[in-house]
């Protein structure tokens, strides 16, 4: 079941937009995991919306991939499998490479010096055994490309298909050994960006998600916990 915890004061105002988003949030964060029945009573307390808002809600959001309805039991978090996490991540391939390439175009002086210094914090934090802190600092890393790019439609695109993933993305961050090959193709991103090179930087970018690809299987094998603890959101 949810758990009803307010981030901030209700808005009886608030609808199916407010409602969208912070499901969409509580998935990435691991609050609500596969196969969660999402109880329309309880996102009405939790987001302040009418119920019909919720439940206009919960129809867009299953047209995104993230939930099924089930008949007579209402709305679930949807688990994707393996196959379909690899497909995600072929699409993410182009995707992302597309917004490292537009990033490497755009960036600025300031934004370069913003990209080095977050390379030297995931360099630490691996260094000193940080797994949860680098693994914020790649999530990180991803946003601002995407944010760098200035491509809207691919950053509307990417939240929900990293939402869909966010189980299996999980399960790559634990994996042994997983930062250590990680660390330099993030790096090799960001190299890519602070040169102003579109072909390495998407070059880079698309490297990178094919070792997700390789990683995946093995990682989702070895890995029978599958779920993220509240608050925490790894990503590989």
């Amino acid at each position: 079941m949810p758990v009803i915890d307010h981030d901030g004061p209700r808005d009886a105002g608030d609808g199916q937009g407010t409602v969208v988003a912070g499901i969409r949030a509580a998935i990435l964060r691991g609050e609500f995991v596969a196969n969660q029945r999402l109880v329309e009573a309880d996102l009405s307390e939790r987001f302040g919306a009418s119920r019909a808002g919720v439940r206009a809600a919960l129809l867009e959001l299953a047209n995104e991939g993230l939930i099924e309805r089930v008949r007579n039991r209402g709305a679930r978090v949807r688990a994707v499998s393996l196959d379909e996490a690899i497909e995600i991540c072929e699409v993410r391939m182009a995707v992302e490479g597309l917004c490292a390439a537009k990033a490497a175009a755009r960036v600025t002086p300031a934004q370069v010096e913003e990209l080095r210094d977050l390379g030297e914090r995931m360099r630490a934090a691996v260094s000193g055994g940080d797994l949860l802190g680098y693994s914020r600092l790649n999530e990180v890393l991803h946003a601002r490309v995407r944010e760098l790019s200035g491509q809207r439609t691919a950053m509307r695109m990417l939240e929900r298909l990293r939402a869909q993933n966010v189980r299996h993305q999980f399960r790559l961050s634990m994996h042994p050994g997983r930062p250590a090959l990680s660390l330099p193709e993030h790096l090799a991103i960001l190299d890519g960006v602070c040169a102003r090179n579109p072909d390495l930087a998407e070059r880079a970018m698309r490297a990178h998600l094919r070792s997700v690809i390789r990683a995946l299987p093995e990682a989702v094998n070895d890995s029978p916990a599958a779920y993220p603890l509240a608050g925490n959101h790894p990503h590989a």
